[in-house]
């Protein structure tokens, strides 16, 4: 069924959805190793899909860590809705990353500590992934990373103009394999030039 409904989005959606198969479970592990799951305040996942990571988030989260998911595409929220509408400490919004910002303040969320992204910023508009990153710089934590995967490496050097630190690791059990970019800001925050 999960397979179908990413299948059915992928078809009508293929920019914003941006693979035919949800990530594996793999790929998930690899994308929350970087995570200091005791200390973690606020966890934040832009486009969670079906939930494949947000499972290993779960998973292993403080009880006290609050997790925010942000996904744009509707069919995808209203499964996120249904599938965890038990669980606490979890905030879930149907809309763009774009709007981080907002919703971190319609939560009372001061900041975040780690950013996990399932964007394909490869195939969004350019300016759109500029606001998504830039704001993304802007909500986290000193030493907070942000961490997204992507199917090539023609993204990196966009993403370094606004993070210092960019570390790359290679999950070839996935389909398509995926590169991990593990994100800082080690350095005072860069001014990056904000274009709409």
């Amino acid at each position: 069924m999960k397979f179908l409904s990413f299948l059915a989005q992928y078809i009508s959606n293929p920019r914003s959805v941006g693979a035919i198969l949800p990530s594996s479970s793999y790929l998930a592990d690899k994308m929350v190793k970087s995570i200091n799951f005791e200390q973690a305040r606020y966890i934040l996942e832009y486009g969670p899909g079906t939930g494949v990571f947000t499972e290993k988030l779960l998973q292993n989260r403080n009880p006290n860590t609050a997790i925010i998911l942000i996904e744009s595409n509707e069919e995808f929220y209203k499964i996120l809705v249904q599938k965890y509408k038990e669980v606490d400490n979890l905030f879930i919004h149907n809309g763009s990353a774009e709007k981080v910002d907002w919703y971190l303040e319609k939560c009372g969320i001061p900041y975040v500590d780690y950013v996990i992204s399932g964007l394909p910023f490869a195939s969004l508009p350019k300016a759109v992934s500029h606001r998504i990153l830039f704001k993304t710089s802007k909500v986290l934590r000193k030493n907070g990373k942000f961490v997204t995967f992507q199917y090539s490496n023609v993204m990196k050097a966009y993403i370094e103009q606004f993070f210092s630190k960019v570390d790359v690791s290679i999950e070839i059990r996935n389909v398509p394999p995926a590169m991990v970019l593990c994100c800082s800001l080690e350095e005072e925050k860069m001014e990056v030039t904000y274009a709409i």
